[in-house]
């Protein structure tokens, strides 16, 4: 004689109702989790890509920018010749100009407490430089340095890349009413950076 089985989800005999199916477990939370690390993985990996490339081209800048040993040179015998006022001077790879400036409040600004400088960047070298706010800093004539405060003054610089040739001229503007002395332009945030006086 056959045994009959009751089919499954009905009592049993002396047990009872069998106790209930596990719930199947959602893979949705490890399929988020996963796909957020890889965002920031992809987000490390083309920061660091950024920064060898942005490094490469600041050390190409620097090299442009250093005269030649030889031309410095002279054989001890041979006179000194004078540099004549027709020769053109060498430039900088890159030229920052800065001279003081009215802040004028955008309407981000938080209150009127705000000091702007106007810079000129030019680009003397043979490889495109990039600009942006971040990438300036202003010292006052107490030696604080003070950061740029994005989007305070209307007529702020321009996030651009400058060709060989090209210029740009704007505003960076930094929290607190302070005198400005100097202003550093530094290319990518962590490549070569520019000094000047204002003037």
């Amino acid at each position: 004689m056959s045994q009959q089985f009751p089919a499954p989800g009905q009592p049993q005999p002396g047990f009872g109702y069998p106790p209930p199916p596990q719930p199947q477990k959602s893979s949705t939370g490890k399929i988020v989790g996963f796909s957020c690390l890889g965002i920031v993985g992809l987000v490390v990996l083309l920061a660091v890509i950024g920064a060898v490339l942005g490094g490469e081209s600041g050390n190409k800048t620097v090299k442009e920018s250093a005269p030649p040993v030889a031309a410095t040179s002279a054989p001890a015998n041979a006179p000194e010749a004078k540099p004549s006022s027709s020769a053109p001077e060498k430039k900088t790879a890159v030229e920052v100009a800065a001279k003081k400036a009215q802040f004028k409040k955008s309407i981000i600004a938080q209150g009127d407490d705000y000091t702007s400088v106007s810079v000129t960047i030019t680009n003397n070298s043979s490889e495109p430089i990039d600009v942006n706010p971040l990438y300036f800093a202003i010292t006052d004539t107490n030696g604080t340095k003070h950061m740029v405060e994005l989007g305070a003054d209307e007529n702020q610089i321009a996030t651009v890349e400058l060709a060989p040739g090209e210029n740009v001229t704007g505003a960076i503007t930094g929290k607190g009413s302070f005198t400005a002395k100097t202003v550093t332009y530094t290319d990518g945030l962590i490549g070569k950076s520019v000094r000047t006086d204002l003037s």
